[in-house]
């Protein structure tokens, strides 16, 4: 993920904690999956696996943050090195929100099971945004383990498309709230899960950014797609 350094050791520390990081997206992405499979099979079996694999998620993002703030202390980290680290850092806490949005599912797949809602909700759009913002944060680690700065801007387009599912979503939703007020309940339920889905893509791109920082140095949050595109030139 990085340079090499004259001393094995810190190299060593890099390759270690970049490791841990790849773990965690691993389990947050095994959350993803699970949530969505409860909601596909109403089970709340699995709902209950997704909210109990969060104790770990936490524990991680502690050990990560343990584990980097050791480094900084002792190497006293500049220019690359130093930003390298600082997305490390910001990474983790992205991943540990995307188990967060995870176990938000989780909780909604319960709600609308208990609550008796049929199976014949709309779901099916939501199982394919969720394929599609898991998809994303695979990218995105991948793209981060190899510091691909295009792969990073492919990612940062391909977040718009997931927005758009929302939008199309949502706009069905209401749909289908106006035809059977019966269904305002649990279809606000998956209104709340849509947007946790939404947000999974958000952190899959700042991931993404996070990627350009440390190659070129560069703050890109909250700029246009063109000014990237700019910055990578």
């Amino acid at each position: 993920m990085s340079e090499k350094h004259l001393s094995s050791q810190f190299d060593s520390e890099l390759s270690s904690v970049s490791t841990r990081v790849m773990e965690l997206g691993g389990l947050v992405e095994s959350q993803i999956r699970q949530a969505i499979y409860a909601l596909s099979q109403f089970s709340v079996e699995v709902a209950d696996q997704v909210t109990a694999a969060e104790v770990n998620v936490n524990a991680m993002e502690v050990e990560i943050d343990r584990e980097l703030s050791s480094i900084i202390a002792r190497r006293q980290p500049t220019a690359r090195d130093l930003r390298l680290l600082i997305a490390i850092s910001k990474a983790t806490a992205n991943l540990e929100r995307v188990g967060d949005e995870a176990e938000k599912i989780a909780r909604m797949v319960r709600s609308i099971i208990q609550s008796g809602a049929p199976r014949s909700l709309p779901s099916i759009e939501l199982r394919v945004a969720a394929d599609m913002a898991s998809g994303l944060l695979r990218k995105s680690l991948d793209a981060f383990a190899r510091l691909d700065t295009a792969a990073a801007l492919a990612i940062l387009k391909e977040d718009n498309l997931i927005d758009q599912e929302f939008d199309g979503f949502v706009r069905k939703l209401i749909t289908y709230m106006m035809e059977d007020p019966r269904m305002i309940s649990p279809s606000l339920d998956l209104l709340f899960l849509a947007k946790a889905i939404e947000r999974i893509g958000d952190h899959a791109k700042n991931i993404a950014e996070l990627i350009i920082y440390i190659v070129k140095g560069a703050d890109v949050r909250h700029t246009s797609l063109e000014d990237i595109e700019s910055v990578l030139k």
